[in-house]
């Protein structure tokens, strides 16, 4: 794919990059940790969960942390989809050491709480005061982030997303500031995921690379850059969206059918930085906006539920953007010889299905423990998420959301076809 594919309409060229300062990746760069930390801090505030509080590769970290001269609190008291109690309890570890630098460890809930505790211990006051964009006044405590998953992307990104127990549904907060100073993405610390997690957070970032790569794009104004934090579809984010799909696409099924597949871990990893590098850019959209009110109601992994959507999203969408799904194809592998772009387009929305399937993501909303007469709050909830449905390349409406979600509930991508359709030729 040439490095200036727009597909669409023809638009000037426009890119914007908000990423960590240093991004490291590679077998055994877990190492650089010291010698990034020592430049940034004395007394470092590690965040991480009871699981990997305990992990071999953890303590030798903080081992070599206190080595070089930086003093290193452990809290590993992060708990799944964040509840913000748990950040309480971190931010008040973070004053106890006088942190000046703040490390996450971890998949993307401890990566993100690392990046609110360091928020809360540079900026003070309530979670929800920076709940939305661009609500962080400035800069916060340095943040090291170091993955241990092939998922979120999170150690790249400028968002965190917290439960809040007064809202229904999760909660974002998006800023340039909170973006790592350092990642450091080493395969190797995913050498140990199962094959359920190694499968939702694959999942989950391959579905970030496709709704990056499929965002609407914006006029890029001269202001654009800040008045969303999430710029739509541009020409440098297309890139890390393609190397994603190209990486994940090819190693996800390896890694999940065997975890000890170390090619397959490298690349499961680097694409998944990748699509954070994408997403962290241009954004993600409607798959994500309905997993909030489901995730919220079935208590399902975050990355299980984007995927399911991801087929249902990609046909609703498909007649916005039938030339980026044909190059998602080309990305994945598929031989576009002889078909038609909406051919090609079609084609890469049953791989991406299928793919999923065979590393037993499930196929409906259904599946996941919604319920019919739970679809009218997930519509609703879904269209409360003003940040991701902007993002949308075909703009949603309610009647367009209920539709999408009914499909999604009943497993029938036909009838989204069918709407889009219509709704072409009126």
């Amino acid at each position: 794919m040439p490095d200036d594919f727009q597909g669409g309409d023809e638009v000037s060229l426009f890119g914007t990059l908000r990423t960590p300062r240093n991004l490291v990746f590679g077998a055994g760069q877990r190492h650089a940790l010291a010698g990034y930390a020592t430049a940034l801090g004395r007394h470092a505030l590690v965040v991480t969960d009871e699981r990997l509080g305990s992990d071999r590769n953890l303590i030798a970290l903080v081992d070599g942390l206190k080595q070089a001269g930086v003093r290193a609190t452990v809290f590993d008291g992060v708990i799944a989809e964040l509840p913000i109690e748990c950040i309480a309890r971190g931010v008040e570890a973070g004053k106890a050491l006088g942190a000046d630098l703040v490390i996450g460890v971890g998949g993307g809930s401890c990566i993100d709480a690392a990046k609110v505790i360091a928020l809360l211990l540079t900026h003070g006051g309530k979670i929800s005061d920076y709940y939305g964009e661009f609500k962080i006044p400035g800069p916060v405590l340095p943040l090291i982030s170091v993955p241990t998953t092939s998922g979120t992307g999170s150690e790249v990104t400028p968002v965190a997303v917290v439960t809040d127990p007064d809202r229904a549904v999760k909660v974002g907060i998006a800023s340039p500031h909170i973006i790592s100073h350092t990642a450091i993405c080493d395969p190797e610390l995913t050498y140990s995921c199962p094959p359920g997690l190694t499968a939702v957070s694959g999942a989950d970032a391959l579905t970030h690379a496709i709704e990056a790569f499929t965002t609407l794009r914006r006029q890029p104004t001269g202001a654009i850059v800040h008045e969303h934090v999430f710029l739509g579809k541009n020409a440098l984010s297309d890139n890390y969206a393609l190397l994603a799909i190209g990486h994940i696409a090819s190693s996800l099924k390896q890694a999940y059918d065997n975890g000890g597949d170390r090619q397959a871990r490298e690349r499961l990893m680097l694409g998944a930085t990748a699509a954070g590098l994408a997403f962290g850019t241009a954004g993600t959209a409607a798959a994500h906006a309905v997993q909030y009110p489901i995730g919220a109601m079935t208590h399902t992994p975050h990355g299980a539920g984007v995927a399911v959507m991801m087929p249902y999203v990609m046909e609703f969408n498909r007649s916005h953007c039938e030339a980026e799904l044909a190059a998602i194809g080309m990305a994945m592998g598929l031989d576009p010889s002889g078909k038609t772009v909406p051919e090609q387009a079609g084609a890469t929305i049953d791989a991406v299905e299928q793919l999923f399937a065979s590393i037993a993501i499930p196929r409906t909303i259904a599946d996941l423990g919604v319920t019919a007469d739970q679809l009218p709050q997930v519509a609703e909830q879904a269209m409360g998420s003003a940040r991701l449905i902007k993002n949308n390349p075909r703009p949603i409406d309610p009647d367009g959301m209920t539709i999408l979600v009914g499909a999604a509930f009943a497993g029938d991508r036909a009838r989204l076809r069918a709407h889009s359709i219509e709704r072409k030729a009126s």
